[in-house]
């Protein structure tokens, strides 16, 4: 009966470590947080791809909890505009942050 409860006890705490590994905190995503990002990125990746205006390849794309930040050269403001307003149409973005640059 004792290794039972024991047994019991062990598989408890092993569960709830596990759960509580896969949490979010302030500073860390959980592990759907990043798969969630990661798609919000990719979904705003091809965005901006498929602007005719824009090079993608100039346009740096990173997500953290929904928050999208573009980063990179571009060669002017309309086209900074143009890659902000392509991103907060991307479903899952909450809000975007403009580091972009002009060159």
């Amino acid at each position: 009966m004792k290794t039972f409860q024991r047994a019991t006890s062990l598989l408890s705490i092993l569960a709830v470590a596990g759960i509580m590994g896969c949490a979010s905190t302030a500073k860390h995503e959980s592990t759907g947080e990043y798969v969630d990002d990661t798609a919000i990125t990719a979904k705003v990746k091809t965005a901006i791809f498929e602007q005719p205006t824009l090079k993608s390849a100039e346009i740096n794309v990173e997500t953290y909890k929904g928050i999208v930040q573009l980063s990179g050269f571009v060669s002017s403001q309309e086209n900074a505009n143009t890659a902000v307003a392509t991103a907060r149409k991307v479903h899952g973005v909450e809000s975007v942050k403009n580091d972009m640059r002009v060159k």
